[in-house]
């Protein structure tokens, strides 16, 4: 259940409590934002981001905050269920290596363009705009890991069944359209002499202007170019399924959900675009997906429609370290040694992976247990393989 801090213009409704004192006072910049509508809500995975901390919700009446949203645009998850009950240890390998051949990780891109087909619809991006200049380069980036915690996992589900799961978001497009909307924001509120204070990095635009529209055409397709990312990753990794196991082999429907993106709701009697940074869409029975860490367990779940979070839930487990500081101060050999005893076949190789250790990351089990009036926990899924961009 939700805490509350009550001393700004509107609450901070929190699903935690540790949350550190840069996100808090970051939560607080919100919640003195003359836009913001009814409350900020924090979800257990809450740390401190750029401008808005992740783990976030933000509803505005009137103006959307680009920042809010976050560089990674239509970041997000998505899984499958397989028919297999048992995979041993030699066969997930190979499906590794073959994930490997034919997906690019880290800053890697597609050596050639691929099929425009696979693309989201251009009929509603902006002429001229960030995406029509970057529609190129996209065609190379899509079926890409990209770097930082995206991931590709093989789970072992406590429904007996085995699952895939990728998270990864838009790659370059995202970052290049939050930059340029969120410098349009700026210039423009320092035009405006707003009382937004620029320290802040909460620039808006308000929803009547060219530039707002043109933001949420932008950012709508970089949240479908995600998608279309995450979709040709997965059939790929079907395809290498399929070559190891052979044809008996199947899955069940796609489960996608996104985490980083802007969509207008109904909360409390009033439209408002709800701005969700590293948050996850918890409707009433909405299927949604909440990972772990590399070590740790992940979550398929089913929201409970709770309209104090804006029906919404964690979009993982959040770190509890930045990347340098887990560098500095976690041991590669007690994290890979535990990541050894659980069976996992991990991607921590040196200290530089130690950012994507499961040290740096808050313990999921708190962070579920702190959002069970948010969704409910369908199937619990265990780490048997990953793979790391």
């Amino acid at each position: 259940m939700e805490k509350v801090i009550s001393t700004e213009r509107i609450p901070v409704k929190m699903w935690l409590n540790d949350l550190e004192p840069g996100a808090e006072a970051q939560a607080r910049n919100l919640a003195n934002l003359p836009f913001a509508f009814k409350h900020v809500a924090k979800l257990p995975d809450a740390h401190e981001g750029y401008g808005m901390p992740i783990g976030g919700v933000l509803a505005t009446k009137g103006v959307i905050v680009p920042n809010a949203v976050g560089v990674d645009i239509g970041c997000g998850m998505c899984a499958m269920k397989t028919n297999l009950e048992t995979l041993d240890r030699k066969n997930i390998k190979k499906i590794m290596n073959g994930i490997r051949e034919l997906i690019p990780l880290g800053f890697d891109h597609q050596k050639t363009a691929q099929d425009a087909l696979l693309m989201p619809s251009t009929e509603n991006i902006v002429k001229y705009g960030i995406v029509e200049r970057q529609f190129v380069a996209a065609m190379k980036q899509i079926g890409t890991l990209g770097g930082g915690n995206h991931f590709i996992e093989i789970q072992k589900g406590n429904d007996g069944k085995i699952w895939i799961m990728i998270h990864s978001g838009s790659r370059n497009i995202g970052l290049k359209v939050a930059a340029h909307y969120n410098k349009v924001a700026k210039h423009f509120n320092e035009m405006w002499f707003t009382a937004v204070d620029s320290k802040n990095d909460l620039a808006f635009l308000p929803v009547e202007t060219r530039e707002a529209k043109d933001y949420l055409a932008e950012m709508q397709y970089c949240v479908d170019f995600a998608f279309a990312n995450r979709k040709l990753m997965m059939d790929n990794i079907l395809m290498t399924f399929r070559k190891i196991i052979g044809k008996s082999f199947e899955v069940e429907d796609l489960i996608n959900i996104a985490h980083n993106y802007a969509r207008w709701e109904n909360h409390f009697g009033t439209n408002v675009l709800v701005h969700r940074k590293g948050a996850t869409s918890a409707r009433d029975g909405e299927t949604g997906i909440i990972p772990g860490s590399q070590g740790t367990k992940s979550y398929i779940v089913r929201g409970k429609g709770n309209p104090e979070s804006f029906q919404s839930c964690s979009h993982g487990a959040g770190r509890k370290m930045g990347r340098k500081q887990a560098m500095r101060e976690l041991s590669l050999e007690v994290e890979t040694k535990a990541l050894d005893a659980k069976g996992v076949i991990h991607a921590l190789r040196s200290t530089r992976d130690l950012d994507e250790a499961p040290g740096a990351y808050k313990d999921i089990d708190i962070v579920m247990e702190n959002q069970k009036d948010l969704v409910d926990m369908v199937v619990e899924l265990t780490p048997m393989a990953v793979i790391k961009g």
